[in-house]
């Protein structure tokens, strides 16, 4: 019953006919085949001219992702949750608890911010979401599902599946339940608690492709700086 979320992240996948087009994405940095090149290209929406992010860029992104309010707020809010399901009964009610379970929540995150840039850098992938091209709300919704599990590499921002997206939830939970959380706690609780975490993150992907409306708007003011996503569908400067 624990490793049902992670059960979901896979039905939505190949449910959504997700799972062929992330897996045919995948191909080592050195591979220069036009003919293969093209066929990803066919299979994905139309994007403009890429334009890598630079190391300033990163390390800005970096520190808001972890460290900002967006982070804050979400530790917040999760903690809320936590504080009315009583989880986990260890840390009980009142104050206490509830700092007890916003600090989990935030340092949670923050393991999980930095397991995805420490990856993405080590790995050279782009792992910021760039708005679809395309139109209309399957599409659309296509695209920001598979960029939860995608990144971009190369001076053309080729789309690869990503290692840094998939791991980096199950960093953050795995470090939360081996670290502070009660002994009880184990694996399953890490598997369950990393596969929510990703369909959460996959649904931040889905509000950014319908909801943000450009550099100027209160939601890019709060993400722009964040991995999460880019200044504009296309580069990011």
């Amino acid at each position: 019953m624990k490793t049902r979320p992670a059960v979901l992240v896979l039905s939505i996948l190949i449910a959504s006919g997700l799972l062929p087009e992330v897996a045919a994405s995948q191909s080592p940095a050195f591979e220069s085949d036009t003919s293969h090149d093209a066929a990803i290209t066919a299979l994905l929406p139309s994007a403009p001219e890429y334009v890598a992010p630079t190391q300033r860029t990163m390390v800005r992104n970096y520190v808001f992702d972890a460290f900002g309010p967006y982070p804050v707020g979400i530790a917040a809010f999760a903690a809320g949750i936590n504080q009315l399901d009583n989880s986990p009964p260890e840390w009980k009610q009142g104050a206490e608890g509830y700092g007890k379970r916003f600090g989990s929540d935030f340092g949670m995150a923050a393991v999980t911010s930095t397991t995805r840039y420490a990856l993405a850098e080590l790995l050279r992938e782009d792992t910021m979401y760039y708005r679809c091209e395309c139109t209309g709300i399957v599409p659309r919704t296509r695209h920001a599902m598979i960029s939860t599990l995608t990144g971009r590499r190369g001076p053309y921002g080729r789309r690869v599946f990503s290692f840094a997206a998939l791991l980096s939830p199950y960093a953050g939970s795995t470090t939360a339940v081996y670290g502070w959380y009660p002994g009880r706690y184990g694996a399953k609780d890490a598997l369950r608690m990393g596969s929510y975490n990703l369909l959460i993150y996959m649904g931040g992907n889905i509000g950014f492709e319908f909801f943000y409306s450009g550099p100027h708007s209160m939601l890019s003011r709060m993400h722009l700086s964040s991995q999460h996503g880019s200044p504009d569908p296309g580069p990011n400067h």
